[in-house]
């Protein structure tokens, strides 16, 4: 059947349904004001005709613009893992501005909570249609949630969910799954009851990531035939010199470490020490794709580095919230990345 233009598909569906243009246009935009009974006789004459409307045309004459912020940690000396997220925004951003989409990024200190604090109070202050956030501080992330339900503000969240909170929409990685994989990595090429290291580097000792991503590391060594007598390692000094020591008094404690997990991506800090005391031979996963990582990657000293597409989680939180807000489109709650594994072998062809 061919389908019809615009201005006529909608006078034919009123036509054929014995109703106003205007509640054809409630139905086609999901607007209320139209019953139950009316909307699904519109949506059944809408299949019928294979209707198509022109979302994006109606959007543009309406000259509507939508302001969207950004809440993410900057890049810092100890890691440049959010340059591929700012990467993914910037990217989004050039192709919907043209569309009536401003986008604007608060950017926090990882180790300060209180600049994420005062991330959130200055988007307070502004005309902000929709938001997109990693909620690294879970308590202050809720705060800002209750603020932003309340003003009826949707929020995106990318590399780190709150189950708790009603966000529109999580882009990131199952971070349980993800220590499960990490658990199995560390279990090649090791004996059968091993001691295993989990190292977090981090000013948060105990951050929702790391709690999920341990949970189902140790899940995999719960039962037999995988056992492994794991041991924790919080490290939240994070400079090299600090990161060394600790490591070292936990070598000490524990001479017998046959692999060690690094829960995000300061695994290269570790490989330095390994290096330094020439125990490279010691089994080590962590994970991203940096630029430090990589070095210790083809070195052979880190074995494994997880990945979950960064710089695609920063683009598809931005044109979800486009999607939602100007297009009126539907957005996935849960947007899952792939748990991607990259060795020395492969390194040169990751993207």
């Amino acid at each position: 059947m061919k389908k019809p233009s615009s201005q006529t598909g909608v006078k034919e569906i009123a036509k054929r349904g014995n109703v106003s243009i205007a509640t054809v246009d409630r139905v086609i935009h999901n607007r209320p004001g139209v019953s139950a009974k009316t909307k699904a006789k519109i949506e059944a004459i809408i299949k019928e005709l294979n209707y198509q409307p022109n979302v994006l045309a109606s959007r543009l004459s309406s000259g509507k613009v939508f302001h969207l912020a950004v809440i993410i940690p900057k890049t810092s000396i100890h890691s440049d893992f959010w340059e591929a997220p700012l990467k993914g925004i910037a990217k989004a951003e050039s192709e919907i501005r043209q569309y009536g989409v401003t986008v604007e990024n608060y950017l926090f200190d990882l180790t300060n909570k209180a600049s994420f604090i005062q991330a959130t109070e200055e988007i307070k202050g502004k005309n902000i249609d929709g938001v997109l956030l990693s909620p690294s501080f879970v308590k202050e992330a809720d705060d800002f949630f209750l603020y932003c339900q309340a003003n009826k503000i949707p929020v995106v969240c990318i590399d780190s969910n709150i189950e708790a909170q009603g966000s529109l929409s999580y882009i990131g990685p199952p971070l349980l799954e993800s220590g499960y994989v990490g658990a199995s990595l560390c279990k090649l090429g090791i004996s059968k009851t091993p001691e295993i290291l989990i190292v977090n580097i981090a000013k948060q000792k105990k951050s929702f990531n790391l709690t999920q991503i341990e949970a189902g590391f140790k899940m995999f060594f719960s039962k037999p035939p995988n056992q492994a007598t794991c041991i924790n390692l919080n490290i939240q000094d994070i400079d090299q010199e600090s990161v060394e020591l600790f490591l070292h008094k936990a070598f000490m404690k524990n001479p017998d470490i046959e692999a060690i997990f690094v829960t995000n991506s300061r695994v290269f800090a570790v490989a330095e020490y390994l290096e330094k005391r020439d125990l490279a031979h010691i089994m080590l996963v962590g994970y991203d794709f940096l630029k430090e990582n990589q070095k210790h990657l083809e070195k052979g000293t880190i074995n494994f580095l997880i990945c979950h597409k960064p710089e695609e989680q920063g683009y598809k939180g931005i044109m979800s919230l486009y999607h939602s807000l100007a297009l009126n489109l539907p957005v996935e709650k849960l947007y899952y990345m792939p748990i991607d594994i990259v060795t020395k072998e492969n390194q040169e062809f990751y993207r």
